[in-house]
């Protein structure tokens, strides 16, 4: 039993030597499923991320992401702006050496939500849920060892309507292109 501890505090130990930490920031494109008369809004989304790797060609990387989401009234001057801290923790397999594929859920609580029209600002966030839960596929290319272009898609499963008897759930879509930066030993 105290060779499979050790062993297990070496195995703890070495990936946690081989963790790299970074930074990344992008664009988002945000949309809201269901939502009649809403089209695609164009935000941003930066944070930091920690890679640790599991095995030869996987690793895991949990992000710590300011994101802004919502969605823009089709047609007219009106925005709707929800503002998350999102948690993803993505799966990610080396298909290159420079080059992964990714998957895993996504973590977001919410910040604000306002909607924006008519030259007035009026808070939705008692009727905006708290939590909201996606689901990302994405990939990421490294130019250097250091700096990257990153690319995700992450679906959203839970409705941000916090009372929506019998509606279709309304859910966060988000498209989500940017640079990395990880500091590299």
């Amino acid at each position: 039993m105290k060779k499979l501890f050790l062993v297990g505090a070496l195995a703890l130990f070495g990936a946690m030597n081989a963790q790299t930490f970074g930074l990344k920031a992008g664009m988002n494109v945000a949309s809201l499923s269901n939502m009649s008369g809403s089209t695609s809004k164009i935000s941003f989304y930066a944070g930091a991320l920690m890679n640790a790797p599991l095995a030869q060609n996987f690793s895991i990387q949990p992000e710590l992401l300011y994101n802004a989401k919502g969605a823009k009234e089709s047609g007219g001057s009106g925005t709707l702006n929800l503002d998350y801290l999102s948690v993803p923790v993505m799966f990610q397999y080396n298909a290159l050496p420079n080059l992964y594929l990714e998957a895993g859920p996504e973590f977001s609580f919410l910040l604000s939500a306002n909607m924006k029209g008519g030259g007035e600002t009026v808070s939705i966030k008692d009727s905006t849920n708290s939590f909201d839960f996606g689901i990302g596929l994405g990939a990421g290319y490294f130019f250097t060892p250091q700096i990257g272009l990153t690319a995700r898609y992450v679906a959203g499963m839970t409705d941000i309507a916090k009372d929506n008897a019998g509606g279709d759930k309304i859910k966060n879509n988000v498209f989500q292109v940017g640079l990395a930066y990880k500091f590299v030993k």
